[in-house]
C-alpha cells in the first residue's frame, strides 16, 4: 500500500561545513523566538534560514522570508554549501538522547513516500490541522520547490532488511556525526546498494504509516502536488511533487518515546482557581496531596510518582497557583459516557487529553474552542519541572499534568479514521532538520 523509495538527497559538504551541530536545527514550529534569533547568528548557513527566516517591514509579495529562503537556498546549492547525491539512497539514522538519566536509542529511515489522501487509508493521521500554518508552509514550497523537514511517520511491524541493517551500519563509519545543543547524538548512513533498497521498499508495500509529526507538513505537500499539477503542463505521476520526505520509525523501536503534553493555564476569573476543586468533585474523587514547606521536593515526587503509577486509568493531576497541595483526579466510572456517549466515539473517550478537555477545560471552566486555542490562554510543556516552576512562580494560575499517550491508542484511533484533540501526543525527541534535504524539481 505505501511507496517508499530511495532518491538523490541533498546533504550539507562537509569540506564547508565543519561542525553540523552549527547548521541544523529542530523543525520549525517548536523554534522559540529567541531560538529562531540565536540559530540566525549560530551561522550564516544555519538552515533557520530555509526554514523560519526572518520578517522584515519592507517584506511584499516580492521580497519576503520565502523568496529569501530560495535565493538562500539556490545560492548554497550554487556555491556547493548543499551538494545533491548522484545515486538515489535510504538514509538511515540513528538518535542517542537521554530521558530521565537513561539512555536510548532510536532508529529511522528516511525516505520519499508517495503522497496519498487520507481517505485512502495508506497514510493516517491522528491530530488536527489549522489552515493559518499551512498557507505559510505552503508559500515556502511554492518558492523553494523542495522538502526541508522529513514528516515523522511511524509503521508496524518488522521491515526485516532493516532490522539487519541497524546493526551492520553501527559498525561502519557515518555519513555525518554530530551532538546538537541538547545533548542528542544524530548519526547518519546511506545505503544505495539496489538488492537492499529494492528489499527495503517491498517490505512497506503491506504497510500503513501513521504521521506522528508533521501533520502540517504533509497537507502542505498534498495542496502543493494539486497546484503543481495545476500549474506544470508535463505533470505526470512521477513528477517529484507526489512524493515527500519521510522520517520513518518502527513502533515496536525500544526508543519511540510519547512525553505528556501538560497544559498550562492563564485565568481570567479568579474564581475559576477558588472554587476549582469543589467543582470536580461532582465527576472526579480527590487525592490531596499536602506539600510541606521543609521537604517540597518530597510531596512533588510522591505526586508525580502516584500520577505514573496509574497511567490509562484516567488520573489527571493538577496544580493551582498560590497553593501548595497537589491533587489527583480521578474520573468516576461512568462519567464521559454518561455525558458525552452519542458524542465521543469510545476510543477518543478513554484518553486523558479527552476527558481533560471536554470535562474539565470546556464542561467545569467554560472554554469553548477558541478559548481551547488561544496561545495566550493555553500553553504547553512536556517537562513535569517547568510545569511545577511556571505554577510555584505564579506566571500560571493552573496546570493540568497528564500521563502520555500509548502508541497503542494513537494507532487504534487513527486507524478508526478518527482525530484526537490537539496536542494529545508529543513524540520526543522531534526529527532533526539539516541532515537531509528534498528537492521537488
Amino acid at each position: 500500500m505505501a511507496e517508499v523509495i530511495p532518491f538523490k538527497g541533498i546533504l550539507y559538504n562537509p569540506e564547508k561545513i565543519i561542525r553540523m551541530a552549527d547548521v541544523a536545527t529542530p523543525p520549525y514550529d517548536v523554534i522559540s523566538k529567541d531560538e529562531q534569533i540565536n540559530f540566525h547568528k549560530k551561522h550564516p548557513q544555519n538552515i533557520i534560514r530555509l526554514i523560519l527566516g526572518n520578517e522584515t517591514e519592507n517584506d511584499d509579495e516580492k521580497s519576503n522570508r520565502y523568496t529569501r529562503a530560495a535565493d538562500f537556498f539556490k545560492n548554497w546549492i550554487s556555491e556547493e554549501i548543499l551538494i545533491r547525491d548522484k545515486i538515489p539512497a535510504f538514509y538511515i539514522t540513528s538518535l542517542e538522547f537521554t530521558v530521565d538519566g537513561i539512555s536510548i536509542k532510536r532508529f529511522g529511515l528516511i525516505a520519499l513516500v508517495r503522497l496519498e489522501t487520507f481517505e485512502k487509508g495508506v497514510i493516517l493521521p491522528h491530530e488536527k490541522t489549522y489552515s493559518k500554518v499551512k498557507s505559510e508552509r505552503l508559500q515556502l514550497m511554492k518558492a523553494c520547490h523542495a522538502n526541508f523537514s522529513p514528516v515523522f511517520s511511524l509503521y508496524s511491524g518488522k521491515v526485516d532488511a532493516l532490522n539487519l541493517l541497524h546493526n551492520e551500519v553501527c559498525s561502519q563509519s557515518p555519513c555525518s556525526d554530530f551532538t546538537d545543543d541538547k545533548g542528542h547524538r544524530h548519526r547518519l548512513w546511506k545505503i544505495t546498494d539496489p538488492d537492499i533498497t529494492t528489499s527495503i521498499s517491498a517490505s512497506f508495500i503491506n504497510k500503513i504509516l501513521y504521521i506522528a509529526d508533521g501533520h502540517h507538513r504533509y497537507e502542505t505537500a498534498l495542496n502543493y502536488k494539486e497546484w503543481e499539477s495545476k500549474n506544470n503542463k508535463q505533470f505526470s505521476s512521477d513528477h517529484p511533487a507526489n512524493f515527500i520526505m519521510m522520517y520513518l520509525c518502527s513502533m515496536e523501536d525500544p526508543g519511540l518515546i510519547i512525553l505528556p503534553a501538560h497544559r498550562l493555564l492563564t485565568c481570567a476569573d479568579d474564581s475559576n482557581i477558588s472554587d476549582f476543586i469543589q467543582k470536580t468533585s461532582e465527576y472526579f474523587d480527590i487525592r490531596r496531596i499536602q506539600s510541606d514547606k521543609n521537604e517540597p521536593e518530597k510531596a512533588r515526587s510522591l505526586f508525580i510518582s502516584s500520577l505514573r503509577s496509574e497511567e490509562g486509568t484516567n488520573k489527571i493531576g493538577v496544580l493551582l497557583k498560590n497553593n501548595n497541595n497537589f491533587y489527583i483526579l480521578s474520573l468516576k466510572v461512568g462519567i464521559i459516557s454518561e455525558k458525552y456517549g452519542n458524542e465521543i466515539p469510545e476510543s477518543l473517550m478513554n484518553l486523558d487529553v479527552t476527558v481533560l478537555t471536554r470535562l474539565i477545560l470546556m464542561e467545569i471552566l467554560g472554554m469553548d474552542q477558541t478559548g481551547l486555542d488561544n496561545e495566550k490562554l493555553v500553553s504547553y510543556s512536556s517537562s513535569d519541572k517547568e510545569t511545577m516552576e511556571n505554577i510555584s512562580s505564579g506566571r500560571y494560575d493552573i496546570a493540568f499534568i497528564l500521563n502520555p499517550t500509548k502508541i497503542e491508542q494513537v494507532r487504534k484511533i487513527a486507524g478508526e479514521g478518527l482525530i484526537m484533540p490537539r496536542k494529545s501526543t508529543y513524540f520526543y525527541p522531534k526529527v532533526i532538520t539539516g541532515q537531509v534535504l528534498n528537492k521537488l524539481t
